[in-house]
């Protein structure tokens, strides 16, 4: 059960990191599903890369203390943001 709740608070700030990249460059032409994708997947690799460094600088205590929460969503967001851009500018050209 530790294991997954990260995964989820990642995936959760990849799908809101994604919304907000879309809804500043107005990415129109994606539709649902690979927004969500991107942002999920983004969101999970994000967290997962930038998630222990940022728990790193504010002291993490263990699997669930707030350094570890903390950088899961700050990673979750800046992954899914940036892989929802990516994507967004490549299925967006026609």
């Amino acid at each position: 059960m530790e294991t997954i709740i990260p995964i989820i608070i990642q995936a959760v700030a990849g799908i809101v990191g994604g919304a907000t990249v879309n809804s500043v460059l107005k990415q129109a032409a994606v539709s649902l599903l690979p927004k969500l994708i991107s942002g999920i997947v983004g969101g999970v690799g994000g967290g997962m890369a930038l998630g222990p460094v940022i728990a790193g600088m504010l002291g993490n205590g263990g699997a669930m203390s707030t350094g570890s929460i903390v950088g899961d969503i700050v990673g979750g967001l800046i992954g899914g943001g940036v892989l929802n851009g990516i994507v967004g500018a490549v299925l967006g050209r026609k």
